[in-house]
């Protein structure tokens, strides 16, 4: 167990105590032990490291009545209840008011032991996913979405910071699976319109009849099929933000429509000749570079710079490997949380496996990785079935995320010849930052030209 659980025995009775204790201690679980329902109560506080074992008959406040208490100061906590021949009916109405378990006198050591070694193992489940739970809301605001520290996502951070809280349209551009959603999400819950909806729309998965009165919504009979009213995604984003996702696939004639909306900021339903003004900010996002669309006449050109008064580019996982171990850990918490397991250890050769991969899915498939190492099963980028243990002797996170970077590092200056400015461009960091680096890993004569070689 991650954490030491303990077991406190109620039992006024100080020869079953005993007993209980002993056959306790054999099975080498921790256990204390008192007389009263009161001297447990002081013991108990919310998140309690332990589970409670108690006899049903006690001086005073009887098994029922700490039974009861336990779970107004933690509902979780596992109360095991020991009952005597004629209480069985005490039993049914314990296990109804949420006893773990019951255990009739007279019992055998091993059936105690039995019971009380699942109960621990359900707490430790419990708090485990109660820390984890603490660790999540820990990460709040911005950071707690856009995870990482490399130099490309901490610009990311500091943009979507900025722009927050004004009305100003964004345009988020990245590939498949690199969180622009969670861009969105962040703009929105940092800014005065959090309270109003964030409403989401991906325009690649809708026809064109179908993504009109989605966007626009319509009046009853507007065509074959439209029995009632329908208020569409911009106005029912009013006061909020709209996110629409794959912009790059919107049709032309939506286009049109829809940069009369960012114009005038009216709407008018389908089948409707009114018009309502709406309030919302439009965040959009693409995959697809839309200037070059543009270009090529498949996206309109008034549209995209009507869209791209702020610009958020989010890079590919690839080009910022150093974030894999702290997404990794962050989606492994996410998972254990979600799934109620433990969060299990990397070994360095994984860590090396996936500091080392291409990631085409991103940010998306480093999660679905996280998923199957917390789930235990196997997964295409490693074989997570027959993972061994990490060794005692295996390199630290920081060594291994050094040992990549000096590698990287390496690579690039023997490519570009030893020209520190034109390794530092493709690795798109600054070329003080990468001269650091250089020095600190010894790299001077790396290529053919040192550290002196700094012109374009």
């Amino acid at each position: 167990m991650s954490q030491e659980l303990s077991v406190l025995l109620v039992e006024d009775d100080l020869h079953m105590q005993l007993g209980c204790v002993q056959a306790l201690q054999l099975a080498d679980l921790r256990v204390d032990a008192v007389e009263s329902a009161e001297a447990a109560l002081a013991l108990i506080k919310p998140g309690f490291a332990g589970i409670v074992v108690t006899d049903m008959r006690l001086p005073r406040a009887d098994g029922m009545s700490l039974l009861r208490r336990c779970h107004e100061l933690d509902p979780e906590l596992p109360v095991i209840m020991i009952t005597g021949h004629g209480d069985v009916s005490l039993a049914v109405e314990a296990m109804r008011s949420g006893a773990y378990d019951f255990i009739p006198k007279p019992f055998s050591p091993e059936l105690l032991v039995e019971v009380v070694k699942r109960a621990l193992e359900k707490r430790r489940l419990t708090l485990e996913v109660l820390s984890l739970r603490q660790a999540l809301a820990a990460r709040a605001g911005v950071a707690g979405k856009l995870v990482g520290r490399s130099p490309q996502i901490e610009a990311v951070r500091q943009l979507v910071t900025r722009i927050a809280d004004s009305s100003v349209d964004v345009l988020i551009r990245g590939e498949t699976g690199t969180g622009k959603e969670l861009v969105a999400q962040a703009l929105h819950e940092l800014s005065g319109r959090r309270q109003a909806p964030l409403v989401a729309l991906n325009c690649g998965g809708l026809p064109e009849t179908l993504l009109d009165s989605e966007l626009f919504g319509h009046e009853v009979g507007a065509f074959t099929g439209a029995s009632k009213r329908r208020i569409g995604k911009i106005e029912h984003a009013n006061g909020g933000t709209l996110f629409l996702d794959e912009v790059e696939s919107m049709p032309m004639a939506v286009q049109i429509k829809l940069l009369r909306v960012l114009q005038e900021r009216q709407i008018e339903r389908l089948g409707s000749n009114q018009r309502i003004a709406v309030d919302c900010r439009v965040v959009a996002a693409s995959k697809d570079d839309l200037l070059q669309r543009a270009q090529q006449g498949s996206f309109r050109s008034d549209l995209y710079y009507r869209l791209n008064v702020v610009t958020i580019d989010l890079p590919p996982l690839r080009e910022r490997r150093e974030d894999v171990p702290l997404l990794l850990e962050h989606f492994m918490l996410l998972a254990a949380s979600r799934y109620g397991l433990a969060v299990p250890e990397v070994s360095s050769t994984q860590l090396r496996a996936l500091m080392s991969h291409a990631w085409p899915g991103n940010v998306r498939e480093l999660r679905n990785v996280a998923d199957c190492l917390v789930l235990g099963v196997r997964n295409d980028v490693l074989g997570l079935a027959e993972a061994a243990p990490a060794a005692a002797s295996e390199l630290s996170l920081a060594e291994i995320v050094e040992d990549f970077e000096r590698s990287l590092i390496r690579e690039e200056l023997q490519r570009q010849g030893g020209n520190i400015a034109r390794s530092a461009l493709a690795l798109r960091t600054a070329k003080t930052t990468l001269a650091d680096k250089i020095r600190k890993y010894r790299l001077n004569n790396e290529g053919g030209e040192g550290e002196g070689s700094s012109g374009a």
